[in-house]
């Protein structure tokens, strides 16, 4: 029998998910074994790597993909014809709920890890640190959001503040509250980023109108105002590095 059909435990102990990563390490284990790890088991015709494998080929083999699925679309179903009849079969059987909301915990966990490795250093001096710490924020938004940092004048993160939350193609933005924000905190430096659901990151004429608005009102209130940065999932636009903000 190929030991692709045997339950887990009867595969040989280094082959284990679990005893692997004990002898091996962490880093010897391939993505559906890690992701067997955490739903524990799979279903009588898939071993638990065998089902997380057909998950992750589902994805791309992405796991950027695969963070972007919903509990439906983890938990759903699919139509089958079984004796002339059609039916609806669970799309991965042995996937419920609970361990679909598992790998959902695990994979918002990698992208508050991601933030926090930028949040740690405390300073925000350029459009790449303003992308890679609003990246695990947006990447997966299926709407447009917009936030403001507000940081001091070592460039210092004191808050970040979401200002707006709309639809997919505009967000509207108060440019005196995001004043009022940075006057409160005392912040004598801002950044403006959001995203661009569509993966398009070039700016929009509304974007360029926000930012000529913000980078006057700004310096009318001598407060500097570092970058707007525009993030979609994998790439990202910066006012400051086109020379448009000056």
């Amino acid at each position: 029998m190929e030991q692709g059909r045997l339950n887990i435990k009867q595969w040989a102990e280094e082959d284990r998910p679990r005893e692997k990563l004990v002898a091996k390490g962490v880093e010897a284990l391939s993505n559906a074994e890690l992701l067997a790890i955490l739903i524990g088991s799979g279903n009588t015709e898939e071993s638990a790597v065998e089902l997380m494998r057909r998950l992750l080929a589902d994805c791309g083999n992405s796991l950027n993909a695969l963070g972007k699925m919903s509990l439906d679309e983890l938990t759903g179903t699919v139509s089958q014809s079984e004796e002339g009849r059609v039916r609806p079969v669970r799309r991965y059987k042995g996937l419920g709920v609970a361990k679909a909301v598992t790998i959902m915990a695990a994979c918002e966990l990698g992208k508050r890890r991601m933030q926090e490795e930028v949040a740690e250093r405390k300073q925000i001096r350029s459009s790449e640190d303003l992308y890679r710490y609003y990246l695990p924020l947006m990447q997966d938004l299926q709407h447009e959001e917009c936030h403001v940092l507000l940081l001091n004048q070592a460039c210092r993160i004191l808050e970040n503040v979401l200002v707006s939350k709309g639809g997919l193609t505009e967000t509207a933005v108060d440019i005196r509250l995001i004043l009022r924000m940075a006057l409160l905190r005392q912040a004598t430096v801002i950044a403006l980023c959001h995203n661009h659901p569509s993966g398009n990151a070039r700016p929009s004429g509304e974007d360029n109108r926000l930012t000529d608005r913000l980078a006057k009102a700004c310096k009318m209130m001598n407060i500097h105002f570092l970058d707007h940065v525009i993030v979609t999932d994998g790439k990202y636009y910066s006012y400051r590095d086109e020379g448009t903000i000056i």
